[in-house]
């Protein structure tokens, strides 16, 4: 099936904890449905001491966020839109956002 986000789309949380928010979209998790977006989902972890955090303490990362509650922004009206795919001229497949009808990135 064709990818309908990706890497650097930005999208807008739909439902749950973070609605209403938005972010870029760091990496796409295929195997588990899922997405993990800047800013969306954070949560705090207690982290010892190490190398690269000497002081340790609670840090808050981003976990990943199920696809089915995001949804790509519209690059004109900047709302949420669905996608859909169409064949340009120069015969490769791209997204078009339902809403605008324009080409996403």
């Amino acid at each position: 099936m064709a990818a309908r986000i990706r890497k650097g789309d930005t999208v807008i949380v739909i439902s749950g904890k973070d609605k209403g928010k938005k972010g870029e979209v760091l990496r796409v998790l295929p195997e588990r449905d899922a997405a993990i977006v800047s800013g969306i989902n954070k949560v705090k972890r207690h982290v010892r001491p190490s190398q690269q955090n000497p002081n340790g303490g609670i840090v808050e990362i981003e976990h990943p966020i199920h696809l089915s509650k995001i949804m790509p922004v519209d690059p004109v009206t900047g709302k949420p839109t669905r996608i859909r795919f169409r064949i340009n001229e120069d015969g490769k497949k791209v997204r078009i956002a339902v809403k605008s009808n324009t080409e996403i990135g």
